[in-house]
């Protein structure tokens, strides 16, 4: 299992992912799930993936293939398109293998998150399914998740805001998001890796990956735990039926 998200606001994205790729109990290993594809200047796109490692990688060979040839990604026109061409892929490894895959039971799951900006247009982000189609982030839904995705999800519905929300926190924000998984699954695992753009720059300057024993990681996690248990003792006095204050 892996876990991905991504976080749309006014100034930019945040986009995250872990790095823990399973067989089993028994067999668990390191793989990168966040890419980049840049051309400074004129455009920059950040890709998550989750599902089957085999079938990412297939989907990131077409699609670096195609951009080191100068197609694809390299010269699409909008940030709508680059989702498409991911979408693409997906369906070109899909007709390739699914049946495959089928014939012994085993599903077809891969799912991205495209983010990025050409030239001077809105950035955006998208979603791309295992059938090739995007879902796009809006204001009013500024976040996006792939893989395991319910125990990181809670904060970022509470405190995740598209006007309100700076690139800072958004940071700090999906840290506590991929920690709160970690904590809860063991499928889901370090190193961390974190991409911040800074909207209209074109280019990615604020990239890093965090292992599990990364002093700024521990920083954050250790402080989250005791902010929470010391807001949970300030919160109110639950007074039930029949008691005397």
């Amino acid at each position: 299992m892996s876990y991905c998200l991504a976080i749309y606001t006014k100034l930019g994205l945040v986009l995250a992912s872990d790095s823990r790729t399973n067989a089993g109990l028994d067999q668990a290993n390191v793989a990168r799930k966040l890419y980049t594809f840049v051309k400074p200047g004129e455009r920059v796109f950040v890709l998550l993936t989750s599902g089957g490692l085999s079938l990412s990688q297939s989907v990131l060979a077409l699609l670096q293939s195609d951009y080191n040839a100068g197609y694809g990604l390299a010269n699409v026109a909008t940030m709508y398109d680059a989702a498409r061409c991911v979408g693409e892929a997906v369906r070109a490894v899909a007709a390739r293998d699914r049946q495959f895959l089928e014939r012994d039971n085993i599903g077809f799951n891969v799912n991205f998150l495209v983010g990025g900006q050409i030239d001077q247009q809105p950035h955006e982000l998208y979603l791309i399914y295992p059938q090739g189609n995007p879902l796009q982030a809006t204001p009013d839904c500024p976040f996006l998740q792939i893989g395991e995705s319910k125990y990181g999800r809670p904060i970022l519905d509470r405190a995740v805001k598209y006007d309100g929300t700076s690139l800072e926190q958004a940071t700090k924000l999906a840290l506590i998001s991929l920690d709160s998984t970690m904590r809860s699954n063991l499928t889901v695992g370090p190193p961390i890796d974190l991409a911040v753009y800074h909207a209209n720059e074109l280019r990615l300057r604020q990239q890093i990956r965090l292992s599990a024993d990364d002093p700024q990681l521990l920083a954050i996690r250790t402080q989250w735990e005791q902010e929470l248990r010391s807001a949970s003792q300030r919160l109110p006095v639950i007074q039930f039926p029949g008691e005397y204050s």
